[in-house]
């Protein structure tokens, strides 16, 4: 049985392949088309993963949809009558946005399957039991408390439940305009950051400012029942209208003026960043205790846009029951293909649960014959190293910034080792050089250390595994000076644990790195620059690092330098390489363009 999970209503649009209960590739459609939490219906994603799992459109039996057109119809009319003159916006994106996304995939299916023969069958699920339900049947559970929290779905903000074997029992839910996720949103818009997308930032934003000053009026904002259902108070915010804006009027007066972007940060930003930050985490344990209350498990699975804020589930596993946790590495719209995918298998068509989403290496692949093939087409010197991991290891001791192409591409918003820049988290000042002359985002950011699995606990306050990024833990009072490029402003870090199963070559690179520095630790951050999605392809990659201040790509096994390379037993291959880019791809913009878009190179 072929199933085909696909994701295109809100954002992030994504695509999977699940054969028989095995998920064989996952891809998103930014990494294909370079648009950024692309809203596009999937058709290169969808291409893409028919070509790498080896199928054809007629092997497709079943189409699973991370979301359910005819739930809460009558609701969400009832809802636009309510708004009177300012229907207009929210039936704009409720009911025509969605019309418009539906028609792309109806085109695009007739188009794809003759009318008079076999089709697959299509399968509208739920938004959050594609979040919920899916992230549970990847999850190494037979049983778990489920907390889905995102912006909205259909209509559903929060969803509350348990699983056990194949059953799912739903204990709540909270309903729009009553979002912990746009109430976060609300902070990220006034701190100046693209909310919906920027959350991230105001995460990373937030041990900057005093949580004090702010906290009482943010906290005010938001209620919780002893049920687990969420009020705001919505006097505040301008969401509800679904205008494009997420503050109003008095939330200016109530915090001050908001930053344009762009725009220096002035102290009230940090501080409202910190206020909203300590809301969202402390209402996230309030949710985890009523949990606690009715299942009695130790398992829990987060899922939803609001689960990626690795501070709150750092605080999740440090002050609840809750001791097993799991959060998959695409907890936001885009792992709802494969969501839906297997809430159908597992949930309605009654397949058995067995797979386990253990690491996030799903995406495309590029053989050393591609890689090579790109290399020579770019016209750039490059070289096969016979011990990429022992060499790269030398490189980043002598203070050298890695772009690192390897294997299968991770699935996710994190790079794990897949499609990663890399540096030696010991140098003071590798922080503000990646972020200013590589990145190019604001300098506050902090940077992710990858840790070999077995060694945590010897720099960080943290027992157990992170394989996806999604946990933040305190680095050791007495390691924090050993470790400056990854420790944040609050002495904690954003932790990934790396393995031998999960991912050979780059276990290898930081156990090679560490026989050099006496550290298994490696500053790790996106292969790409800012407000641009992760580098998917070798041409690229290359693109991307003649564009920044990048001063190594290590890509498949081969090396590009951008200063003259010592020729030794391997050749040169093809004149020495231009410390700029070539002209083919000169700016950062061209960067992460689709080889389609810039295939100009000869």
């Amino acid at each position: 049985m072929n199933i085909l999970g696909l994701n295109y209503i809100f954002h992030d649009s994504s695509a999977c392949v699940v054969a028989d209960g095995e998920l064989l590739v996952a891809v998103e459609d930014e990494r294909m088309t370079g648009d950024k939490h692309s809203q596009k219906f999937p058709e290169r994603a969808i291409e893409s993963c028919l070509a790498r799992s080896g199928l054809k459109a007629s092997d497709i039996d079943h189409i699973a949809i991370s979301f359910n057109p005819k739930k809460h119809v009558v609701t969400k009319a009832l809802y636009a009558a309510s708004l009177h003159r300012a229907a207009g916006s929210f039936i704009s994106y409720e009911f025509l946005r969605l019309r418009a996304r539906q028609k792309a995939f109806w085109s695009w299916y007739n188009r794809t399957w003759d009318r008079r023969g076999a089709r697959p069958e299509v399968h509208f699920i739920d938004h959050h039991l594609s979040h919920i339900g899916g992230s549970y049947f990847v999850s190494p559970f037979d049983e778990a408390a489920l907390l889905s929290i995102d912006g909205w779905g259909e209509w559903s903000t929060t969803w509350l439940g348990y699983a056990k074997g194949r059953k799912l029992q739903a204990f709540g839910e909270s309903l729009f305009p009553h979002s912990l996720g746009c109430f976060y949103s609300a902070a990220t818009e006034f701190c100046g950051f693209k909310p919906n997308y920027d959350e991230g930032k105001t995460m990373g934003l937030a041990p900057c400012g005093d949580p004090e000053r702010f906290y009482d009026k943010a906290k005010s904002l938001v209620r919780i029942s002893a049920a687990g259902e969420i009020e705001l108070d919505l006097s505040l915010f301008d969401f509800p209208q679904v205008t494009g804006r997420f503050c109003n009027d008095a939330f200016y007066q109530a915090f001050g003026a908001p930053r344009k972007r762009g725009a220096p940060f002035e102290d009230h930003h940090r501080d409202v960043a910190a206020a909203f930050q300590r809301v969202i985490e402390k209402s996230i344990l309030q949710l985890c205790r009523v949990l606690e209350k009715k299942t009695g498990t130790r398992n829990l699975v987060l899922a939803g846009g609001v689960s990626l804020n690795s501070v709150a589930n750092g605080r999740v596993i440090r002050e609840t029951q809750f001791k097993n946790i799991y959060v998959m590495p695409g907890a936001g719209d885009n792992g709802t293909c494969i969501g839906a995918a297997y809430y159908l298998y597992n949930g309605l068509l009654k397949g058995e649960k067995r797979y386990h989403h253990e690491h996030p290496y799903i995406g495309t692949e590029h053989t050393n014959e591609a890689i090579e093939d790109a290399l020579r087409r770019s016209k750039v010197a490059y070289r096969r190293s016979a011990d990429v991991c022992a060499e790269t290891a030398s490189i980043l001791r002598k203070g050298k910034i890695v772009a690192w192409f390897q294997g299968k591409m991770e699935f996710g918003p994190r790079s794990l080792g897949g499609r990663s820049i890399l540096a030696d988290p010991t140098l003071p000042g590798m922080k503000d050089k990646i972020n200013a002359e590589v990145k190019h985002r604001e300098s506050f950011r902090p940077f992710a250390p990858s840790i070999t699995a077995e060694d945590v606990s010897k720099f960080f306050d943290f027992s157990g595994e992170s394989p996806f990024m999604l946990m933040v833990c305190d680095v050791l009072p007495d390691k924090q000076a050993l470790l400056p490029a990854i420790t944040h402003v609050d002495g904690t870090a954003r932790l990934q644990t790396v393995s031998a199963t999960s991912s050979r070559r780059y276990y290898g690179l930081i156990k090679e790195f560490e026989k050099l520095s006496g550290i298994p630790i490696i500053l790790n951050t996106s292969f790409n620059i800012m407000d641009q999605p992760i580098i998917e392809s070798p041409l690229n990659a290359i693109r991307c690092f003649f564009s920044t201040g990048l001063d190594v790509l290590v890509i498949g096994d081969f090396i590009v330098e951008k200063t003259p390379m010592a020729v030794g037993d391997t050749p040169v291959v093809l004149p020495a390489s231009p410390k700029r880019a070539p002209a083919s791809f000169e700016t950062a913009s061209a960067a992460n363009r689709s080889d389609a878009q810039l295939d100009t190179i000869s």
